[in-house]
């Protein structure tokens, strides 16, 4: 306990005690002392209900396994939601209302566009998400397999001209469909200029049109005769047209059209929780720290490419004229959303009552509330919200009752920073199977702050199979997106979100896009969420996200909410079948097949995350297709195996024989990498073997089926032996 400043009743780690009252507390000219006792308040106060929560998820976990164990008779849909009902896992209906979150900023009631998520530990990555409200479109066509290579097409290593033409006629087509000039096209377009307050275009056989809907054009940059830049709107989003004929695509274009750059992810989450991996004091405040710099806008990152090296900052507003040749400016930078982690971890940096270790759920959001008084008090020279918000997403909470929990812990923290009630917005992640149920009841204990709703397919797979271990063999990973509880799952967090007045208020999010170098596949298929009536989805990358907001100028999303229908009893119940194997035999070749392929996911994750501290990051599977790989992609693999286990679809020999297997082919899939250590070198001793051992073994004793606690136990371990303190 050496490590620690004592603060009344509680201690602190040095690193986060010297963060807090030397740095934070100086700089917003807060009482350090006054804080450190509140938070020792909200922790006397918050934790025995944060423990009387885990101990009902355990309660409801029990409940739930001996009912699937008392007969072997399969449960008819109607059985099942009667029993849940009657253990209180299915809360009672509540009547209906509308949200009425106040001061949300137009990025979440108006925009709709994609969302990137980025680990906060990684600054460089964080800089980027936040730029990346803006995109090149050419750039994000050329180099993607949104076009094709055919026909000597390549990317290569220098500018194609070939490929830089299908890009520009790509481009050229999208502003055909978003901005269409009245009865042409803008490939025949030679000239853009402003006359009066009108945008012009020339064409190439000397006639003069105006856009189809003039409105759509607000702005430009540069003379009116030769605009450097024309700036449209369309569906609520912005598009430049960059004019250059001194630039290599400019100059090769009829109109001198060098670049077409889109309003692409107007919103960002920074995450503290699935895709890091902090497990101690000086993790958290690397985390923080970070957080600090993005929203005081002093974060950089220096990059060295070969020779060349420049620091990376975030990016500033972007100012034009408007039609009337009045200064008109634009936010530069992502709405940040943060993450905070759920309810379970507990973290080492805040010691209460003989040394326990405080909820991380509590830390997170007394640290976000306390860094985010930069913005609130106007300390930073760009706001990240023009109306006074903070943003907080929640994760992992099941049920009414501990999203009621969070919203009284974030009443607690607005008297503590002494901010109106109902600054602190929360963002309610639908990924937990008893949440999805009761989602209507869970967005109503919140309904004055909550400002976004987001499906997580992986976890609520996760969900589904560890809370209906007991039921029976789960189908094969891939078929269980294609059961009826999934359609029905992403149906309802649309229909209830509208149901409860998310229009113009809040947002409705859907998932992750999982294979960031598969940009043409994601073109294909993720245009379904705009169409759904969902008013953003998650992308993986900048790249992705100029690329996804293709489809929001496409689809006006806020139209669609018309074809929206109710959710209905019957689209309820198709959420309670479990999505299991039933009389399907599968061949061994299959078992073995899935077994690689899920193990070989689990350990291409674990090694990073233990041996490196790596919490997200591409991962190539056993194809050797780069998928974006988390704690929730961990959590399925991990249960889905612990459930073919439980009901001997294969044994624990076969599972040990294929992390031996898998472990020699993750090995050579890492083996260009200096930092990584393979796992094959020691086995019997090496930590991330353990680990993923541990996951599928004890899988269905994890609580909740959750990642965490085993990732952090090998974790801490795997740093001790580094840094040398066993």
């Amino acid at each position: 306990m050496d490590n620690y400043y004592e603060c009344g009743d509680i201690k602190v780690a040095y690193p986060l005690y010297d963060f807090v009252s030397k740095e934070l507390c100086v700089e917003l000219g807060l009482d350090s002392t006054l804080l450190w006792e509140g938070l020792s308040r909200i922790i006397t106060s918050f934790v025995p209900r944060n423990t009387q929560l885990l101990t009902k998820r355990e309660k409801l976990q029990f409940e739930i396994n001996q009912w699937h164990l008392k007969s072997s008779k399969p449960k008819t849909p109607a059985q099942h939601k009667a029993f849940l009902k009657e253990i209180g896992y299915i809360c009672a209906e509540v009547p209906d209302f509308n949200i009425a979150p106040k001061n949300v900023d137009s990025e979440i009631a108006f925009q709709a566009a994609p969302q990137l998520v980025v680990p906060i530990s990684n600054a460089r990555f964080a800089i980027n998400a936040v730029n990346a409200r803006w995109g090149s479109l050419y750039d994000a066509l050329y180099g993607n397999d949104v076009i094709s290579e055919a026909g000597g097409a390549e990317k290569g290593t220098s500018y194609n001209p070939l490929r830089g033409r299908k890009v520009i006629d790509y481009g050229k087509g999208f502003l055909d469909s978003a901005v269409p000039l009245l009865n042409a096209l803008h490939r025949d377009v030679t000239k853009y200029f402003v006359r009066g307050k009108s945008l012009i275009m020339m064409l190439q056989d000397q006639r003069e049109v105006t856009l189809v809907a003039p409105e759509q054009w607000i702005g430009y940059t540069g003379d009116r005769i030769n605009p450097s830049i024309i700036l449209l709107n369309n569906n609520g989003l912005h598009i430049e047209i960059h004019v250059d004929n001194r630039n290599e695509i400019g100059a090769n274009d009829v109109a001198g059209v060098s670049d077409i750059i889109l309003e692409s992810a107007v919103t960002t989450i920074l995450d503290f929780e699935d895709s890091v991996a902090i497990v101690d004091p000086e993790d958290k405040v690397l985390g923080y720290r970070n957080l600090m710099g993005l929203l005081k806008g002093t974060l950089t990152e220096n990059v060295q490419r070969g020779s060349y090296h420049f620091e990376r900052k975030l990016a500033s507003d972007r100012c034009y004229l408007d039609r009337t040749g009045h200064p008109l400016v634009l936010k530069g930078r992502a709405l940040m959303f943060i993450r905070n982690v759920g309810h379970l971890m507990t973290s080492s940096a805040v010691l209460y009552g003989g040394n326990k270790e405080i909820p991380e759920g509590i830390l997170d959001i007394f640290m976000s509330c306390l860094i985010g008084m930069y913005d609130l008090c106007g300390k930073s020279p760009n706001r990240n919200s023009e109306k006074g918000s903070l943003y907080i997403v929640k994760p992992k909470m099941h049920g009414p009752e501990e999203v009621e929990f969070t919203d009284d812990l974030f009443n607690a923290m607005e008297n503590l920073f002494k901010i109106p009630r109902h600054t602190i917005k929360v963002g309610i992640m639908d990924e937990e199977r008893r949440t999805s149920l009761n989602l209507k009841a869970c967005i109503e204990k919140v309904k004055d702050r909550v400002v976004f709703i987001n499906t997580g397919f992986l976890d609520r797979t996760g969900d589904e199979i560890h809370t209906n271990m007991n039921a029976g063999a789960f189908a094969p990973k891939k078929e269980l997106k294609t059961r009826s509880w999934f359609e029905a799952y992403e149906a309802q967090n649309v229909s209830v979100g509208l149901s409860c007045g998310f229009k113009f208020k809040a947002q409705i999010g859907k998932g992750m896009w999982a294979i960031p170098d598969n940009m043409k596949d994601m073109m294909i298929s993720k245009i379904e969420h705009p169409r759904s009536g969902a008013t953003t989805a998650w992308v993986p990358s900048p790249t992705a996200a100029t690329l996804h907001a293709v489809h929001y100028h496409l689809i006006d999303v806020h139209s669609q909410h018309k074809n929206v229908r109710d959710f209905d009893l019957e689209a309820y119940d198709s959420m309670l079948e479990i999505p299991l194997l039933g009389d399907t035999a599968l061949s061994k070749d299959q078992i073995a097949h899935e077994l690689d392929n899920n193990v070989q996911s689990i350990l291409g994750y674990v090694v990073r995350w233990v041996d490196n501290g790596v919490g997200c990051s591409k991962v190539p599977d056993i194809e050797n297709v780069s998928l974006m790989e988390d704690r929730a992609t961990l959590r399925i693999s991990s249960q889905h195996i612990t459930n073919w286990l439980c009901h001997g679809i294969c044994s624990g020999i076969e599972v040990e024989c294929a992390l031996q297997r898998m472990a020699s082919v993750v090995d050579k899939q890492n083996e260009g990498d200096p930092a990584y250590r393979r796992m094959l070198e020691n086995p019997s001793e090496n930590l991330a073997l353990m680990a993923a051992r541990k996951l599928i073994m004890e899988g269905a004793a994890q609580p909740n089926g959750y990642t965490e606690p085993t990732l952090h136990h090998y974790r801490k371990r795997s740093k001790s032996l580094q840094y040398g303190r066993l």
